[in-house]
């Protein structure tokens, strides 16, 4: 049975559904309609439920033979546990990796998990402030669909999440993006992706904006879409299968959402924030091989995501 051979993982809102969306268009490539099957990862909470061995092969058995087989699930990175079992798995898999200033992608985390009616803390520094208190059960949303996600912290330590990594695949299998180089020049990271993955380079992809930051419009709405009825939600284990549910889903979320810039950070919180991160970002760049001073700096990269 068809199996994938490469995983893109990386921290949240690092650009993990763009680079799906971009990979899914090229015909030597295949992945799956379910974005984030998380099949890997026995440390992570499973809110809808694991799927089964079978379930997770299903969703690759329209592969046609010859093409690269991928799966792109975000929370791979941050689990102490998937590295080895994605190696046990699929020993010769390739990873890619990404990542982005951890400051701006905890804040963009916190936006995302407001946009989801899983935050219900609203200023960014007091939802850092909670993270101890939730760590011990304490100050938790209503039906949180993952509570590590509300460990900011946690989700932007990337030295050890890379060597987790690094350790059972190697460099030559691991190829790292930085998010803030791939929003510069898609093309060339995209290009980039291709050549790691030894598929036709020439492919042009349509480089579509995905997963920008958004406001509800209706919160109610949102909450239903999220934390659905008790009956709904018992059975999301098994609608989640079907494209069809994943379609209307999308939609629902999509008229139910307005494009927003998020306002910037506070001078004095970025500036405490990067001195926080200062020596996990130096490690970072002695794993990934490549200069990252633009993550020092005082002001947030042009991003909307």
């Amino acid at each position: 049975m068809t199996r994938p051979d490469f995983f893109i993982v990386g921290a949240p809102k690092c650009g993990t559904t763009a680079m799906y969306s971009y990979l899914r268009q090229h015909p030597d490539v295949f992945m799956p309609f379910l974005k984030e099957p998380h099949y890997f990862g026995t440390d992570l909470t499973h809110r809808y439920g694991k799927p089964s061995r079978a379930e997770y092969l299903s969703l690759f058995a329209d592969a046609r033979p010859g093409q690269r087989v991928g799966e792109a699930s975000a929370w791979y990175l941050y689990s102490r546990t998937a590295a080895a079992e994605i190696a046990e798995f699929s020993p010769r898999a390739q990873i890619i990796i990404m990542l982005r200033n951890p400051v701006d992608m905890m804040y963009a985390q916190h936006s995302q998990l407001l946009f989801n009616r899983q935050e219900d803390i609203d200023d960014f520094e007091a939802a850092l402030a909670a993270e101890l208190d939730r760590r011990g059960g304490r100050r938790l949303p209503r039906h949180p669909v993952r509570t590590e996600s509300l460990f900011y912290r946690d989700s932007a330590r990337f030295a050890p999440q890379i060597e987790r990594y690094l350790a059972p695949f190697g460099r030559e299998r691991v190829h790292f993006i930085v998010q803030e180089e791939m929003k510069q020049d898609t093309a060339s990271a995209y290009r980039g992706v291709l050549r790691f993955l030894g598929v036709d380079q020439s492919f042009e992809a349509d480089f579509e904006r995905a997963n920008e930051n958004k406001l509800v419009r209706k919160q109610w709405l949102q909450e239903v879409i999220w934390s659905p009825p008790g009956p709904i939600r018992s059975a999301i284990p098994i609608l989640r299968r079907f494209p069809i549910v994943h379609r209307l889903r999308g939609a629902l979320l999509q008229i139910n959402s307005i494009q927003a810039r998020r306002p910037p950070i506070g001078h004095e919180l970025r500036a405490k924030l990067i001195a926080e991160f200062r020596d996990d970002i130096a490690r970072v760049e002695e794993l990934v091989g490549r200069d990252l001073s633009l993550w020092y700096r005082d002001g947030e990269i042009a991003l909307t995501v």
